[in-house]
């Protein structure tokens, strides 16, 4: 018999989200009022001249400050921000950096997840679908240094598009693990071919989508954030080539230097090689 799997919703996703980012050990920046004012003055007027701009009227703002008032209640904060805005900050972060390109984190990652020894394979289920896909590569500093012991933080959606810690039956760790790179700073993972998903649009930034005959797709991709001690980590995703929705991403996070084109070896495992780069810092 078939089990059909349950589809996260954008309530319960946004909880978890809201959850994960509130439990994560931060400590906000050092800011100056100098500095708050002028953020915000800007987000502010940015808002007032679109309201000019377009004639909002009042029944509109209404609706929005209803749409506002629905997002925080339901925890959709980390999902609106993630998806609409960190694409930007990341964006900006990385015209001071140098090394492998970034990407956004996105709402779905989870700390503290299996350790591994390279090569090795993600947790999964005994069942779990997808085509077999290997990923290896090298962690070096940017002047070339192999580092070994660095850590491949390594998560991804299933076949069908889903996270683990996110939709229902699916093991908390699936799919998910931290590999440790060797003495020559390489890495070897093996996983299956993720799917490309569709945000949750049960919810209020599904409903703001709908409004504004947006998409909700993202294209597959593996999420990483790589760290070595005295280096600064690189989060970032990996997409791959001809991948359904990869030029039209709803979070604008897609960059061409993060395309990988795996190939078949022969044994029908799809295989991609990615180098990544860190700077020290």
């Amino acid at each position: 018999m078939t089990t059909v799997q349950d589809s996260p919703t954008a309530a319960g996703s946004g909880a978890n989200a809201s959850s994960n980012f509130k439990s994560a050990e931060r400590s906000g920046p050092d800011v100056s009022p100098e500095r708050v004012s002028a953020v915000v003055t800007a987000v502010l007027q940015g808002v007032h001249a679109a309201i000019r701009q377009h004639g909002v009227t009042y029944p509109e703002f209404q609706a929005a400050k209803a749409w506002l008032m629905e997002v925080g209640e339901v925890g959709e904060w980390p999902l609106f921000m993630d998806v609409f805005v960190e694409h930007v900050v990341e964006e900006v972060a990385a015209d001071q950096q140098q090394g492998t390109k970034g990407s956004i984190l996105g709402p779905y990652y989870l700390p503290d997840q299996v350790r591994l020894s390279s090569p090795c394979e993600l947790p999964h289920r005994a069942d779990e679908k997808g085509e077999p896909l290997g990923l290896s590569g090298q962690v070096r500093d940017v002047d070339g240094t192999p580092l070994a012991g660095a850590d491949v933080d390594i998560w991804h959606a299933d076949a069908d598009g889903y996270y683990s810690g996110f939709a229902p039956d699916i093991p908390l760790g699936n799919l998910r693990g931290v590999v440790t790179t060797d003495a020559e700073g390489n890495f070897e993972i093996r996983t299956v071919q993720p799917a490309p998903y569709q945000i949750p649009t049960d919810g209020p930034t599904g409903k703001l989508i709908e409004a504004a005959g947006w998409h909700p797709w993202r294209p597959a991709h593996l999420h990483l954030m790589v760290r070595a001690d005295g280096h600064r980590t690189i989060t970032t995703q990996l997409y791959f080539a001809g991948g359904e929705w990869l030029d039209s991403d709803v979070a604008e996070a897609t960059k061409p230097e993060l395309v990988l084109d795996p190939v078949d070896d022969g044994s029908g495992v799809r295989r991609a090689s990615y180098d990544f780069e860190l700077e020290q810092g």
